[in-house]
């Protein structure tokens, strides 16, 4: 179990901007960040980063809190993983106290797959380093492949011996059982001889965007024509081919850093590339492109550069998954090596300077290069021509945004020898049939003569006033909870004719304390019992923690931040994401007049009540003039006249909310 101490010091060390940097492309705005929501499929920033309050909230999906929250919630650690993770990337030394029984029966079977396969990664790789087998073997044709000794270390290659069994024997022996060998898929059951699926292979450790071992390729290196060349791990709990990219968690930095990312077939073009000194680049492993594996890309930037074989055979089918990164709404280039080179062997031979040029000179633009390459195809050929004109105005129709769409437009008429206008039409047709049959699969069908009922709308939702304004209570407590102020009182005084009479007065205090005596003075509790339990522990933190901030208090919420509290922390930068300030649209805050905002929060409080009140007291009056009723009554007046003392000193007549 990790002690006390050490979790308060990555509290106290990680940023928040930092953590999520390494997974979302961050752009300032103000003093916070945004970016894309990496939860959820969004073109418009709605991801919102606030280093100052230390915290995260994603509007798209109303996921937030702090940078464990991220970690838990992104990368689906944890909290002690998520805390071994920030103290890796910090370099936090993390003392451990012991593990009850309880606590190691919590840990549950996607943890046990991980902890099996980050020993897999490292029995390869010492396997490899260290064995008489793995080094003649092994590392010898790593070596063949020109990898020098800090590549493999940084990709953590490794190597599976020839023996039948040997690392299931090693796995077992160090007390991790069969059953998550098998869902690994690292190991194959058999009740007579269970077997290493990757015996006698070379191994590539396949790593999350944060590094954790998802799973593994393995190439034979004998002529066994009956064995697959390449082989990978099954489908699992913690591992799904068509999420996952080869590379990623080296190359995320460089990717976001360089605004670009290279996308390339095979493990060794990702391997060759990163020793060549690009690191920017990323594997499909020899699957088709999909969706999901472009949005891991776009959570880092908008830019996508598609590596091909100079070998020209097959690559028709492979320039299929542009039209998926062109709906993502991402910019495609295309770059092409010499006949009989790959990025692989190119790299190879090819110092980074030159390199580099290279990719700068030859990347073309998409769609630059299906027409170069299609052309050829096409030829005098009017039908293949037209065909191949269409075919470009297909992959057109699948940019999102309309500017960037009639740009292409103009290209592809100027490239193509065509008139825009047609291009235009046909971009027209092909959008409404897509329109119409996106609304045919959405629209239920509709027998004839069937008779459709105008259906009322719902009446419209009430406004919960209280409950806005018991928020607005645990919005400042949140964000200002330990400021001074300076508060306006009015006390009753006698005055030397013995009069009582009203007296203003200026009191230093801070918010928290304001807040809490006079609602203590009131004998107000809250209505929402969500915001009951956050206004008590709130207050309990501030009481035990006078000096201390919300970033503390955040940390201090180890079993998770509450939605509710990001939500409301996050509130204000909402105007940062709809760029109001550049619109000349400048929304008051709360700060500019602290004192009073707390004060007119408080009357507005107190005047609901009050109204709860009276209108309770009104429904018990009846008809009959006895006495309980005239008592009623006078209390119903003394109530208004309060409420009206209240409304004079906010300033302006309380709408009451029904």
């Amino acid at each position: 179990m990790i002690s006390k101490a050490t979790i308060d010091t990555v509290f106290e060390t990680a940023r928040v901007e930092e953590v999520i940097g390494d997974f979302v492309q961050l752009k300032r705005a103000g003093s916070n960040f945004k970016g894309l929501s990496p939860f959820s499929d969004e073109r418009s920033p709605s991801f919102m980063v606030s280093p100052a309050k230390g915290i995260w909230k994603d509007f798209s999906s109303g996921k937030g809190g702090n940078s464990i929250a991220f970690l838990m919630e992104h990368e689906h650690f944890t909290y002690p993983e998520a805390i071994r993770y920030l103290a890796k990337k910090y370099n936090i030394e993390i003392e451990e106290t012991e593990q009850t029984d309880q606590e190691k029966a919590n840990t549950d079977v996607r943890e046990s797959m991980y902890l099996v396969s980050e020993f897999a990664k490292t029995y390869f790789h010492n396997t490899l380093l260290n064995s008489e087998e793995g080094k003649a073997i092994g590392y010898s044709y790593f070596k063949e492949r020109g990898f020098t000794g800090e590549t493999i270390k940084k990709f953590g290659l490794g190597y599976s011996p020839e023996t039948w069994d040997a690392f299931t024997k090693e796995a077992l022996g160090k007390g991790y059982k069969m059953e998550f060998l098998e869902s690994t898929g690292l190991t194959i059951g058999r009740e007579d001889r269970p077997f290493d699926r990757f015996k006698g292979r070379v191994m590539f450790p396949i790593q999350s965007m944060s590094g954790r071992v998802l799973g593994f390729g393995g190439r034979i290196l004998t002529n066994d024509k009956k064995a697959a060349k390449y082989l990978n791990s099954p489908e699992s709990e913690i591992y799904h081919k068509s999420k996952v990219l080869y590379g990623i968690f080296q190359a995320k930095q460089s990717i976001a850093k360089l605004n670009n990312c290279y996308l390339v077939e095979g493990y060794t073009d990702v391997i060759q590339f990163n020793q060549a000194g690009i690191e920017n680049v990323v594997a499909s492993s020899g699957t088709a492109l999909t969706p999901d594996q472009i949005r891991l890309v776009n959570r880092l930037t908008k830019n996508i550069t598609v590596l091909f074989d100079g070998d020209a055979a097959g690559l028709r089918a492979s320039i299929r998954g542009i039209d998926l990164i062109l709906e993502e709404g991402m910019n495609v280039k295309v770059c092409t090596f010499p006949q009989g080179e790959d990025p692989d062997s190119f790299a190879k031979k090819t110092s980074y300077d030159d390199l580099v040029a290279y990719l700068e000179n030859n990347a073309k633009d998409f769609i630059q290069f299906k027409a170069s390459l299609l052309m050829n195809e096409a030829k005098n050929d009017p039908i293949k021509k037209a065909d191949l004109i269409r075919d470009m105005v297909t992959s057109i129709s699948k940019i999102p945004d309309r500017i960037q769409r009639e740009i292409y437009i103009q290209e592809c008429s100027r490239i193509m020898d065509i008139s825009e206008q047609v291009l235009v039409s046909t971009l027209a047709q092909l959008t409404q049939k897509e329109v119409a049959e996106v609304a045919k699969k959405q629209k239920p069908e509709q027998k004839t003569f069937d008779v459709i009922k105008n259906e009322t709308p719902e009446s419209t939702e009430k406004v919960d006033v209280l409950a806005n304004v018991e928020r607005e209570i645990i919005r400042i407590l949140l964000l200002y909870g330990n400021k001074i102020e300076n508060f306006e009182e009015t006390l009753m005084k006698s005055n030397e004719e013995g009069e009582i009479i009203e007296v203003t007065e200026f009191k230093e205090q801070k918010v928290f304390q304001k807040i809490f005596l006079s609602l203590q003075e009131d004998e107000v509790e809250f209505a929402s019992p969500v915001f009951k339990a956050i206004y008590e522990d709130l207050i309990n933190y501030y009481l035990q923690n006078e000096n201390s901030g919300v970033e503390k208090y955040i940390n201090h919420l180890q079993s998770g931040v509450p939605q509710e509290i990001t939500t409301i922390m996050m509130e204000d930068e909402k105007y940062v994401l709809h760029d109001w300030i550049r619109q000349n649209i400048f929304p008051k805050t709360i700060e500019e007049t602290l004192n009073q905002g707390v004060s007119d929060t408080l009357f507005t409080l107190r005047w609901f009540l009050i109204s709860e009140i009276i209108e309770n007291l009104k429904n018990s009056i009846s008809n009959e003039p006895d006495a309980d009723n005239m008592e009623s009554l006078s209390m119903v007046m003394s109530y208004i006249e309060l409420r009206g003392k209240f409304s004079k000193k906010l300033g302006r007549v309380v709408v009451r909310y029904h």
